[in-house]
């Protein structure tokens, strides 16, 4: 769903706002003498997530028929898990917390046969390039053993613009809430550009943990005695001191933006409820047709 390439006579502030944080949104670490972005467009993407919920669905031949699979940290598709998540992975992205679990599994996960991108997010102090960045030394080294591996870190001014899309679409300042923003935030942000059609596998919807009767499932479908996804979604979103995710903060979000965007949501299936007929999206503005220009 490229924004470079399209015009609105109605264009809302996610629409743009995501945009201007896509474009030339990443650092190489390709050490070429062209430093270019990943080039990706997919008609179809499949965002497989990392829950419980994609246990005994058998969506994987479904997953890998998308012209694009993205998966995020060290979710395995090896190990039994293909029948349900598929095999296929096109884009991964990484966490700094999940680093060392990425190494740990590099047979499987940093296969260069699949022609997968890889794309890693974390703060400024792990991607510094004056010898004291952990993350940014461990993919400096990754890149000369694995020199075909396609590897990529979000840019510290675009992990900003990042925190500030959040905060337009949520009223809350991630740093002063004292949380970050979760892998699955970047992923759907970095999806909406690259995909025409997103469809999310194992999300649940954003009232789903207050349901009485909500099914219990694993946080992680790989680690079946983990712990309870609604579990760590509401302690989380609840949490006031140290770090922590707002999970179901983020997922208000992209509920919002299926209805806007083409995204859908799968096992379990779900659709974000219409608006009243009296309202309309917040932060909606008139502007005039965008002329797409060349990049």
């Amino acid at each position: 769903m490229s924004f470079l390439w399209s015009s609105w006579s109605h264009i809302s502030y996610t629409e743009y706002f995501i945009e201007s944080c896509i474009f030339s949104l990443f650092t190489s670490l390709l050490f070429s003498s062209i430093n270019q972005p990943p080039r990706m467009h997919c008609q179809t993407c499949a965002l497989v997530t990392s829950s419980g919920h994609l246990s005994g669905g058998s969506r994987g031949e479904e997953i890998d028929r998308a012209e694009c699979v993205i998966r995020m940290n060290d979710a395995p598709t090896a190990r039994g898990y293909a029948r349900d998540v598929g095999r296929r992975t096109s884009l991964r992205v990484i966490a700094h917390s999940s680093m060392q679990r990425v190494l740990r599994s590099r047979h499987e996960l940093l296969n260069a046969s699949q022609d997968t991108v890889f794309i890693f997010w974390g703060p400024s102090s792990y991607m510094r390039r004056d010898g004291k960045g952990l993350v940014y030394n461990n993919l400096r080294l990754m890149n000369q053993v694995l020199p075909k591996l396609k590897v990529y870190i979000i840019s510290w001014q675009k992990m900003l613009q990042f925190d500030e899309l959040f905060k337009k679409e949520t009223g809350k300042d991630r740093r002063i809430s004292n949380s970050w923003l979760s892998t699955g935030w970047f992923t759907m942000t970095i999806a909406l550009e690259l995909c025409d059609r997103i469809n999310v596998y194992g999300m649940v919807a954003p009232d789903f943990c207050r349901e009485p009767q909500h099914h219990s499932v694993p946080y992680h479908y790989y680690e079946p005695r983990g712990p309870d996804e609604c579990a760590m979604y509401i302690s989380h979103e609840r949490g006031r001191r140290g770090s922590h995710h707002r999970f179901i903060t983020e997922k208000r979000v992209f509920a919002k933006w299926a209805r806007t965007f083409d995204i859908h949501f799968y096992q379990p299936d779900w659709s974000p409820p219409p608006l009243p007929a009296n309202q309309t999206l917040e932060g909606t503005v008139t502007a005039a047709p965008l002329v797409p220009q060349k990049t």
